[in-house]
């Protein structure tokens, strides 16, 4: 757990007269950001970022950090979980759990909340990581979780989502789907809705725990869906992204690259206008909402399994050699990158103006404003 100062070759793209006045305190409580999974900050971040610490992981990183209040939380593929300062890296306490962590953290009431890959599932006080409870599930838990009111929801591989009371991790209720599920479920008003291996959308009461809808998308999911205006945006391993209706339960468009065939396991940014997504065809793609055609394509070097967060008019993702890109959200191009050397699985984690991502190397990397300091 030693924090080390962090010498490494930034490279500055076509900034192009973009200024930032300011920094917004805003934080980042879970995978994706918000219950809806939109990867979008309200917040702002500097164009130009450097390291301002790191801090070693042992055994490397798939989590994406959850940052509140100042305070950064992140789990290790080594089974211990990480509560730290986000202004200078230092630990400030460490949980062993029962094996490796690969679930992003929820921070919700004063708890942060994650599962493991024996299935079981932790909510520890944020003030010290003493454990107030945890549940078992009867398998891995990658998903991480979502919350409605005191409620908190979670998949598992061993295909069921569950609900459990925030407070004391009573099981409310388990619903059964067909195949393991891998990413997150969103929220919808009352309704709590999942993907997953078994290539269903289902819809489910919040309340009870009862299937409203089943719906097959024929396609095997990995990543989880995003939730925006009535419509919802989610990646497959058929090498498409859908546009699903909620309301109407209808596909509105399905896209797929003219020439490169490969799976989408990155989760999607949805903003009002675009769709931004990274796959296993070693791009990212910025999709209109309104046709479901391509507005611009870019093409890393290596498969993009992170997930993208859209930060006012700009994007910032990372691909699995390690090198996290800054684009422009109107044409792709790249303004900003910089080379972790160490592969990511992880997705960028904003707030207070600094960007949090962990390697499977073992570094987690805390980047903010060049003049911060």
């Amino acid at each position: 757990m030693k924090i080390r100062p962090v010498a490494q070759l930034i490279l500055a793209l076509g900034i192009g007269g973009v200024t930032v006045v300011g920094l917004c305190a805003q934080s980042w409580p879970m995978f994706r950001g918000n219950p809806q999974q939109t990867g979008v900050y309200q917040g702002e971040l500097p164009i130009r970022l450097e390291p301002l610490w790191t801090l070693r992981i042992e055994e490397g990183v798939e989590s994406t950090a959850a940052l509140v209040a100042g305070s950064g939380y992140v789990g290790g593929l080594s089974g211990f979980f990480y509560a730290f300062d986000l202004e200078d890296g230092a630990v400030r306490w460490t949980f062993k759990a029962t094996d490796e962590i690969r679930s992003s953290p929820l921070v919700r009431d004063g708890k942060v909340f994650f599962g493991d890959e024996m299935g079981s599932f932790f909510a520890l006080r944020v003030s010290d990581g003493k454990q107030l409870w945890t549940f078992q599930a009867g398998a891995g838990i990658t998903s991480p979780a979502n919350f409605f009111g005191d409620s908190v929801l979670f998949g598992s591989y061993d295909n069921f989502l569950y609900c459990l009371s925030g407070e004391t991790g009573q099981l409310r209720w388990k619903q059964e789907t067909g195949g393991y599920i891998h990413g997150s479920p969103v929220i919808v008003d009352d309704t709590v809705v999942v993907t997953g291996c078994d290539g269903f959308l289902h819809l489910i009461r919040i309340s009870d725990g009862g299937e409203v809808e089943r719906i097959d998308l024929e396609s095997y999911i990995g990543s989880s869906p995003a939730y925006s205006q009535k419509s919802l945006y989610v990646g497959t391993f058929e090498n498409q992204v859908l546009a699903f209706n909620l309301k109407e339960k209808e596909v509105e468009w399905v896209y797929e690259h003219s020439q490169r065939h490969f799976p989408f396991y990155s989760s999607p940014a949805v903003t009002s206008d675009l769709v931004v997504i990274g796959g296993r065809d070693k791009m990212v793609h910025g999709i209109d909402r309104s046709t479901g055609e391509a507005r611009w394509t870019f093409l890393t070097r290596s498969r993009v399994d992170s997930s993208p967060v859209v930060v006012g008019e700009t994007v910032l993702i990372a691909d699995s050699r390690g090198v996290l890109f800054r684009l422009s959200l109107e044409t792709g191009k790249v303004l900003w990158q910089f080379d972790t050397a160490g592969g990511i699985h992880a997705s960028p984690a904003i707030s207070e103006g600094r960007l949090v991502i962990g390697t499977l190397d073992g570094d987690l990397y805390c980047l903010g404003g060049v003049n911060e300091q």
